[in-house]
């Protein structure tokens, strides 16, 4: 119990003598923003035209070169096997001519292709340096002496402070 008793008389005690503390107004000297860069990446988009080949069908099959390919085919495939063989490779070779003479007849053409513009969207990733606010240097005076803070905005003409009075114990 005594025990108790002394500690609540110390801590009394103690409080007593603790500081005193008050706010009071200082005269704002300079304030300073400051900046540090910081990277956006956004999207940046053009539109292009591009010139692109027309796929243009051939029309159709070109007869001349047809007959004369089936005939030459058919011709050189009798010349080839015996008995049903032989109209086998007639009727084959008259087939792959026929083919083959419409390719061929078809190198003769020259129809220009055309030519056919359409717009296209290009995007690509642009990183951005933007200098972004982080703070103020602020410089107030205070009964003669000249102190420096970093704060969150700018505090105007004048900045109110705290002031704590302690006795020097010695």
């Amino acid at each position: 119990m005594k025990r108790l008793a002394i500690a609540l008389i110390c801590t009394v005690g103690a409080v007593a003598t603790q500081a005193a503390t008050f706010f009071d107004n200082a005269h704002v000297r300079s304030v300073e923003p400051r900046y540090e860069n910081v990277t956006v990446p956004h999207e940046q988009c053009r539109a292009e035209w591009v010139t692109e080949p027309q796929r243009v069908s051939s029309g159709g099959p070109n007869y001349g070169g047809v007959v004369v390919g089936a005939l030459a085919g058919g011709v050189l495939g009798n010349q080839v096997g015996k008995g049903t063989g032989r109209a086998a490779a007639t009727a084959l070779g008259a087939v792959a001519g026929a083919l083959v003479g419409d390719r061929v007849a078809g190198r003769d053409r020259h129809e220009p292709e055309p030519a056919v513009q359409r717009q296209v969207t290009r995007c690509e990733t642009v990183n951005e340096v933007q200098p972004r606010l982080t703070g103020y240097r602020v410089a107030y005076d205070y009964r003669g002496q000249t102190y420096t803070t970093v704060m969150d905005h700018d505090p105007g003409r004048n900045l109110q402070v705290r002031v704590s009075v302690d006795p020097v114990v010695r």
